[in-house]
């Protein structure tokens, strides 16, 4: 039970004055209100009436009695001073010529201000409560946990303890909040998972690096095989079955916290661990690798389309500059067609003869051919090619359609349906696109799903679908509940049976009521 979490800078300063108080803690913590004043009256000699005040503002800034009470910044002294309209302030010197003057002051700045020792009953147990609460919820370090703490005891008017009390006191209430972590985490798991988890330490036979070093090291190149392969390292992290244990009564923050662990600490340091520690950290582990790894293969999947998209599109651009020499050529041969035709002297009955005339029939129809074979229409966003790149999104598509399972908002639904249909091509030899939704084509897609004919071209229609569900995903209108960067928003709020479990808990370590309707008052009497 380590208590070396604060520095030893910020223990000389704990329930110390650090520099003078600035203003609006002058005005704040030692102004001196009328039950101040009568007490202050009472104290025979400007020193004991100083000293009294100088005390009370004291405990009110730093929640605690100073050892030596003369020990406060001169600005300090003479705010309270120019209060009690005492001129020479140096007399607070003689305040501790009667020893037992100062402890009497104390008992009575305690008695009429409310002001209660650490180990006092029932505070200490409330105290004790609320921090194993908070400390439960949250994964705050263990120094801003003593900073809370310390605010907690101050609102509460609770005397501070010493600093290595506290200290203590925090880190034992978090190993405790530790063990019940890891005895929850370890008894969920049945023994083939837990002979699997303990495999992850295992080097295996065709690696230089255990199971677990490979899982948690993401994808560093985007292609088709790199989320090929994160694909199927998803399939192998749900083959273990952790994501169905029931973890509701564990908040997901520590989940995190101790998966974190095993994201970072050495495979021999996880090893070592107690059995308890090191099942509870692998399960960990497991349970938010899975939302790791969909992250990563969505990651490689936008990545990816976005790469295909640029690709074709510089492509369809370079070829168009390629070609631009030889449409031009068509283009003005055509314009003196066209200038024929616009010729008013040009008699109607002749046009064509003097067409055939300047240029050849069959030239022309090769001029004609020509511009539509080299011409781009103003919807054409160099969707051939796309289409060229198919080979490359087969490597990736079948594992993407058997692994990954999109979820909607009502906005997406079309996306989401069309990508249905797509999973059940997946099982049938023959496509029938005939029974493909169509809601989704616009019209820039439209003239290359929907032949002439009306039949539905598959390369087109899946480019489509895959492009739409790329934005679906950026907008949140699809989603993947499991992931944590691609997951539904709305879905993070506790509802139900999941908030009935950690509803005192969190009220708890917030210092709020378990029903709503004594907050809502407080706040709407405090705003009138």
């Amino acid at each position: 039970m380590s208590i070396r979490f604060l520095t030893e800078e910020y223990q000389e300063n704990y329930g110390r004055y650090v520099g003078e108080p600035t203003t609006l803690q002058l005005a704040r913590y030692f102004h001196l209100d009328d039950l101040a004043l009568q007490l202050v009256k009472k104290r025979r000699g400007d020193h004991n009436r100083l000293g009294f005040a100088v005390q009370l503002g004291t405990v009110r800034f730093l929640g605690t009695f100073l050892n030596n009470p003369l020990d406060v910044p001169s600005n300090v002294v003479n705010y309270l001073a120019s209060q009690l309209k005492i001129t020479e302030s140096n007399c607070l010197s003689q305040y501790l010529n009667r020893i037992r003057t100062h402890w009497e002051h104390i008992e009575e700045i305690k008695y009429h201000y409310g002001y209660r020792d650490f180990n006092s009953q029932p505070e200490h147990w409330r105290l004790v409560r609320w921090l194993y609460e908070r400390a439960w919820v949250s994964a705050e370090s263990p120094s801003v946990l003593f900073d809370i703490t310390t605010a907690q005891l101050l609102e509460n008017k609770i005397l501070l303890p010493g600093v290595t009390i506290l200290a203590r006191l925090i880190a034992s209430v978090r190993e405790r909040v530790e063990q019940r972590l890891y005895f929850q985490l370890s008894k969920l798991p049945n023994q083939e998972q837990i002979q699997q988890l303990e495999s992850l330490l295992i080097v295996t036979e065709t690696s230089r690096q255990t199971l677990l070093e490979q899982w948690r090291t993401s994808a560093t190149r985007i292609s088709s095989p790199a989320l090929v392969n994160a694909l199927k390292k998803l399939e192998n992290i749900r083959a273990l079955d952790i994501e169905k244990l029931n973890v509701s009564q564990i908040p997901p923050i520590r989940l995190k916290a101790l998966a974190k662990t095993a994201f970072t600490v050495k495979v021999q340091a996880i090893a070592r661990m107690s059995e308890a520690k090191r099942i509870a950290t692998l399960v960990a582990f497991v349970y938010v690798l899975e939302a790791t790894a969909i992250d990563d293969a969505l990651d490689i999947l936008e990545s990816l389309v976005k790469d295909l998209l640029s690709k074709s599109e510089r492509e369809g651009k370079k070829e168009r500059l390629r070609t631009l020499k030889d449409l031009d050529a068509a283009a003005l041969e055509l314009s003196r067609v066209g200038k024929i035709l616009l010729d008013e002297n040009c008699d109607d009955s002749h046009v064509r003869e003097q067409v055939w005339s300047f240029i050849p029939k069959d030239k022309l129809a090769e001029v004609v051919e020509r511009v539509e074979k080299l011409a781009r229409l103003p919807e054409d966003n160099y969707y051939q090619e796309l289409l060229n790149k198919w080979r490359t999104v087969r490597i990736f598509f079948p594992t993407l359609l058997r692994v990954v399972e999109f979820e909607s908002n009502k906005a997406g639904k079309p996306i989401l349906e069309a990508w249905q249909f797509l999973q059940t091509l997946e099982d049938q030899r023959q496509s029938k696109m005939s029974n493909a939704p169509l809601k989704i084509i616009d019209k820039n897609w439209g003239s290359w799903v929907v032949r002439k004919d009306g039949s539905i071209d598959r390369k087109s229609y899946t480019f489509c679908i895959l492009e739409k569900l790329i934005e679906g995903l950026r907008c949140r209108d699809l989603f993947v509940n499991k992931s944590e960067r691609w997951s539904n928003p709305s879905a993070k709020f506790l509802q139900g049976q999941a908030w009935e479990s950690a509803r005192s808990h969190v009220c708890r370590a917030l210092n709020l009521n378990l029903s709503a309707t004594p907050e809502w008052l407080s706040r709407t009497c405090g705003d009138k």
